[in-house]
């Protein structure tokens, strides 16, 4: 179980932090089931989950070394298959819902890769492209910048620093 001020994953909503557990107000008198109130990070709403909850991915913020692990095999990690064009979003939805930070960079890696490709035919990203990419990167940057004691502005940098001096 989390407790108050924990930072955790919350499905598609990303990074939250726990602000409350207890009752729902609203809830019938002599129920016992407890709730965590949970602020997404950036966002300032609030989100209501059941403590048991089953249905929905809830897990605690990567440690700082499995951070470490994963930026040092970016280079690594594939990029997402995606055979039929037709059906990318889904793709790009179920990654988002494993809310695992590899499937995430897969994502980043695929999209960054299509932009790629579509600026060298003078086209430019496609709306859903990149609204899948910001979503993909905000829920990683967080998560990363928790984990590495930084403001998830810095990630980036830290990660493209971190990568160029692997490779040399």
């Amino acid at each position: 179980m989390f407790k108050i001020g924990d930072w955790l994953i919350y499905g598609g909503k990303g990074v939250c932090k726990v602000i409350g557990i207890g009752p729902l107000e609203s809830a019938k008198s002599g129920s016992d089931r407890l709730y965590y109130t949970l602020e997404p990070m950036g966002s300032g709403s609030r989100v209501f989950t059941p403590v048991d909850n089953q249905k929905v991915i809830m897990r605690p913020i990567i440690s700082k070394e499995d951070a470490l692990e994963l930026i040092d095999h970016m280079e690594e990690i594939d990029l997402l298959w995606i055979t039929d064009e037709k059906h990318r979003e889904d793709h790009y939805k179920e990654a988002l819902r494993t809310c695992d930070c590899r499937e995430w960079i897969k994502m980043i890696k695929t999209i960054y890769t299509r932009k790629q490709k579509r600026l060298q035919q003078g086209k430019k990203m496609t709306s859903s492209d990149e609204r899948f990419f910001k979503i993909a990167e905000d829920h990683l940057y967080n998560e990363f910048g928790l984990a590495l004691g930084m403001e998830s502005g810095e990630v980036e940098t830290f990660i493209t620093e971190r990568v160029e001096q692997s490779i040399s």
